[in-house]
């Protein structure tokens, strides 16, 4: 089933979903990250993305970048996983730094890795068209060994809320390189975009790790040999090093300080409409609760199917309130 023994996910589950907070509060007024709760009852979004994972590398190549501020709610979903797989980020430093933590971390593991970052907050109506375009990713990213891919997903409407990628003409053959990202337009520009061949940002993204930390070396150099520095640092007893590197460094990120500007360096992988969300607005978890899935969701029986809050039971709630 797996394309390579150096194929490798990492499952970006470090933030926080501020944006949804009001779904996400408990009646005791704790906000609990998007990513432990379950859209209707189910596994947890972390879960889902995890199973997601494991159509395109093996379970013991399956990472999870987390916060070591919400350990309450990731201990026991991942207490089945190898300790070397989930990488703790001491605090929150943007998207850009936990990816480059795990990263690292892999180098030292498998440096030929070929990797797929799946961030931990998305619904997907048809889980098996999106592991297709992951697996062939995987592929393509040996052909494409210097490049990194993302998966952009065709627009079914215009949605102001996301952000888009526009990829440069092809002869059809190639993948297309990016030629710009835009970053939630208005709708009438969001339609325009749309008919230039504009496709949803997805931030799934699928590379060779070398290519990946490439970009981290062309824009943020100096942050990467620290972070290095500091991972050697603790691995030779210096429990701190990493944590007390964490206070210093800048908030950077992934898509607006690293990708963006580096457009020469990246693919575009066009998935067929899906059912993708990013559940990143009230508005968007319901829409994604009217969807029917195309495929039953199951997980695999080492993943826990609980989650700390429902939010279709939440939505419900705060329609009744609002009533």
């Amino acid at each position: 089933m797996f394309h390579d023994a150096h194929d490798w996910a990492l499952v970006l589950a470090a933030g926080e979903g501020s944006r949804l907070r009001s779904l996400t509060t408990t009646d005791e007024g704790v906000p609990v990250p998007k990513q432990f709760c379950s859209l209707d009852g189910g596994p947890s979004l972390l879960q889902e993305a995890l199973h997601r994972a494991e159509s395109v590398a093996h379970f013991t190549r399956v990472c999870t970048v987390v916060a070591a501020a919400h350990r309450p709610w990731w201990a026991e979903p991942l207490q089945m996983r190898s300790r070397a797989n989930v990488v703790i980020q001491p605090r929150n430093r943007g998207t850009a730094i936990g990816i480059l933590l795990p990263l690292l971390h892999l180098a030292r593991r498998d440096p030929r890795a070929t990797v797929a970052l799946l961030p931990s907050d998305h619904f997907v109506e048809n889980e098996r068209a999106l592991a297709r375009a992951l697996r062939g990713a995987m592929i393509d990213a040996a052909t494409y060994s210097e490049d990194v891919l993302l998966l952009g997903i065709r627009p079914d409407h215009a949605d102001p809320e996301l952000g888009y990628i526009v990829p440069r003409r092809t002869d059809g053959v190639d993948l297309p390189s990016v030629a710009q990202f835009v970053e939630k337009p208005r709708r009438a520009d969001a339609e325009r975009l749309i008919d230039r061949g504009a496709l949803w940002n997805s931030f799934i993204v699928v590379a060779r790790l070398e290519s990946l930390l490439a970009l981290y070396e062309r824009r943020f150099d100096e942050v990467l040999t620290a972070l290095d520095l500091a991972i050697e640092r603790e691995i030779a007893g210096d429990l701190r090093a990493v944590t007390d590197l964490y206070e210093r460094l800048p908030d950077i990120d992934f898509s607006r300080h690293v990708l963006a500007g580096q457009e020469e360096f990246l693919r575009v992988v066009p998935v067929p409409s899906c059912g993708w969300s990013d559940l990143g607005t009230p508005h968007r978890v319901a829409a994604a609760l009217r969807s029917p899935r195309a495929v039953p969701r199951s997980v695999a029986p080492h993943i826990t199917p609980a989650a700390v809050l429902d939010l279709a039971s939440r939505h419900g709630r705060l329609q009744l309130a609002d009533a």
